[in-house]
């Protein structure tokens, strides 16, 4: 099994989706927590009308995704806020119109190609270094601002009223969440997939609080199944010639049942 680390793009597989492993249940427990798991589904939808929109204007659909993933992000919250609406069904709005608007964009578009799959589905096996550069810096910027308010997020995503009470700054709070939220996503729909990266961010979570532990720990085991769901998620890809994104999927969602299973009452 150890014979796939000769090669450099299994190499440069596997230190991404380590990076992701590690940084995606961080997101993912506060999303989980506060019961915006749409949230990064939305997102990932919405990413895929930054691609489209690139595809159509001509422009980078790296660029054009990251803008307007980061502006949807904004809107919604400034939407939940000002006109106090469900968060569900703000999300369901967004996750509709944006899919909607890309289908029709790329239909009247003479410049589709089959780059839009890659977004669509991802494909960790093709990162290059530079992936792993932006990844990286993600990373170490989610980290840095979890290390800093991770207390703040602990009180916001059991009751954000209590927290405002409590003198947090729930709005600036909240915006920078979804600002990291956005760029995770804008950044790894190409190695993931748009399609399955929000899977990377809730599963591994709610697999770890089927166990019932406290906070850091559930986070502990969420990183860890996250791990586990990219490590065999490679290697069965790499073995069986399939798709290594749905292969991650598919390896967290067996987590999931087994976890389901194994704390059954």
């Amino acid at each position: 099994m150890l014979e796939i680390f000769q090669y450099e793009f299994m190499q440069r597989a596997f230190i991404v989706g380590t990076i992701l492993s590690l940084i995606t249940p961080l997101l993912g427990i506060f999303v989980v927590l506060k019961r915006y798991s749409m949230l990064a589904d939305t997102l990932a939808h919405i990413s895929l009308l930054g691609v489209a929109t690139g595809i159509v204007l001509g422009y980078s659909p790296h660029f054009t995704t990251i803008v307007i993933v980061l502006l949807s992000a904004w809107l919604i919250e400034f939407l939940r806020n000002r006109f106090n609406l469900y968060s569900d069904s703000l999300l369901a709005l967004f996750l509709s119109g944006s899919l909607s608007i890309s289908i029709i964009l790329i239909s009247l578009s003479d410049n589709f190609n089959a780059s839009l799959l890659s977004y669509l589905f991802g494909s960790i096996l093709s990162v290059q270094t530079e992936d792993i550069w932006i990844v990286s810096i993600i990373g170490v910027l989610i980290g840095i601002v979890m290390l800093l308010f991770i207390n703040d997020y602990i009180y916001l995503s059991l009751d954000e009223e209590v927290a405002q009470v409590a003198g947090i700054k729930v709005a600036i709070l909240n915006i920078l969440f979804l600002t990291l939220v956005s760029l995770l996503i804008a950044f790894s729909i190409h190695i993931i997939g748009s399609l399955l990266i929000s899977a990377l961010i809730i599963i591994p979570v709610v697999s770890a609080i089927q166990y019932r532990r406290g906070f850091f720990q559930t986070l502990q085991m969420a990183i860890l199944f996250s791990f586990l769901a990219v490590f065999f998620g490679l290697i069965l890809s790499f073995y069986f010639s399939i798709p290594s994104g749905a292969s991650i999927v598919v390896n967290s969602l067996i987590i999931f049942l087994f976890s389901i299973w194994k704390n059954r009452r």
